[in-house]
């Protein structure tokens, strides 16, 4: 009896998810090191997520330009250059003396160095597998909860050991002896080494250019979708650690809050995809954008950090599924030609969403004294995010592609 030989689109989406780990894991710190930096060195919170905002801008248009590099380049040399942009914004953040330092090193340079990972990767997982489809783009996405769980609390381990500069610097070390090894061993397609997708060779569908990709309605209506569903989650994932703090939570528990809601995000994110190859991606994202938007609400009640254990876990599990659809209904829409132009152009809109949903909670909180209207006004952009999700329409297809076509 012959023996199956091993499909390596499984060990490329291990690399994959362990790149996007390192890296997401090391945006999302910035919660992390917003109250050490504000002691430290006084900035206030509005000051300080301003950063998150010009981060998520340059993460938005890194993820459009590494996109269509990897359209034509490959996600496995993007992936290695944004590895060794990001260790470089990384260590010279953790040298940063002036507020104007760290826009430019954590805010510029750290975002656009993210944006080489998650879309084109993204992009790049879709080649390899034809049927589950979902899963693999959730198993990809599931690297952001993974780094989430791990790298928020090994931040605060080191800000408490040594303090927060030697633990940026140490992040930046990481991301160069982690993501640029394991990038290298990510295959740009099946074809590169004689093998076909899993599920066979992709249904062959109409060719889009750039221009076709952003006149398109349908394109706008996914991008608009995932902009307001990332306004609606960035500002309670950000403030998040910090809030739990303000409730008298001990700083080691709210940190592994936030680890516990991207450990939940884990499942959310594999379990969403497996959900959305069975009945379809429309409906599976609507019904976890409902779930979002109550959980985001849920948050006005929380006192103790019993609530905000239960919190994080429900509402990790909404935010982490949501997140691969996006990817998932772009790729059923444009195809994998201009996958990774398609995508990091939705992409970058939502990264819009994120930046602003995270200043306008420090804003709120500086202006205010509390975090309460951050978590109304969330809820209430998360139910339009669940709106404008119905109106996402299946793809104008040729007669032999109809098999291919989305549900809903």
């Amino acid at each position: 009896m012959s023996q199956r030989p091993f499909f390596y689109g499984w060990v490329v989406l291990a690399a994959a998810a362990t790149v996007i780990a390192v890296a997401l894991g090391a945006l999302f710190s910035l919660a992390v090191f917003l109250k050490p930096i504000e002691e430290s060195l006084g900035w206030s919170r509005s000051a300080i997520s301003l950063v998150a905002l010009i981060n998520w801008i340059a993460m938005g248009l890194g993820s459009f330009t590494w996109g269509a590099l990897s359209d034509r380049f490959g996600g496995r040399a993007v992936a290695v250059a944004g590895g060794l942009l990001l260790g470089l914004g990384l260590v010279l953040s953790s040298q940063a003396s002036a507020l104007w330092h760290f826009y430019v090193t954590f805010g510029v340079l750290v975002g656009f160095a993210v944006g080489a990972f998650y879309a084109p990767l993204t992009s790049t997982a879709t080649k390899w597998f034809t049927a589950n489809r979902g899963l693999a783009i959730g198993v990809v996405s599931a690297g952001i909860g993974v780094g989430i769980l791990v790298v928020s609390p090994l931040t605060r381990w080191l800000i408490t050991l040594l303090d927060w500069r030697a633990a940026m610097l140490i992040l930046g070390d990481l991301s160069w002896l982690v993501i640029v090894p394991v990038a290298l061993l990510i295959r740009n397609a099946p074809a590169e080494m004689g093998a076909v997708a899993l599920g066979g060779a992709a249904h062959v569908q109409r060719d889009f250019t750039t221009r076709e990709v952003v006149r398109s309605p349908q394109f706008w209506v996914i991008a608009l979708t995932h902009f307001a569903c990332c306004a609606a989650h960035s500002g309670p994932i950000f403030h998040m650690v910090t809030h739990a703090i303000d409730q008298g939570v001990p700083g080691m528990v709210a940190a592994t809050v936030l680890g516990v809601s991207g450990f939940s995000s884990i499942a959310g994110r594999i379990g969403c995809g497996m959900l959305a190859d069975r009945f379809g991606a429309r409906q599976t994202l609507v019904a976890g954008l409902a779930l979002q938007a109550v959980m985001v609400f849920a948050y006005l009640f929380a006192r103790d950090a019993g609530t905000f254990y239960a919190l994080a876990l429900v509402f990790g599990v909404a935010y982490g599924g949501v997140m691969p659809l996006y990817a998932l209904v772009t790729r059923e829409y444009f195809g994998e030609k201009v996958m990774g132009t398609a995508y990091g152009g939705v992409f970058l809109v939502s990264t819009l969403g994120m930046g602003l949903g995270s200043y306008a909670g420090g804003w709120i909180y500086d202006h205010l004294g509390s975090y309460a209207w951050l978590f109304l006004g969330s809820a209430a952009i998360g139910t339009m995010a669940m709106v404008l999700a119905l109106a996402f329409r299946a793809p104008r297809v040729l007669p032999r592609m109809a098999h291919g076509a989305i549900t809903g």
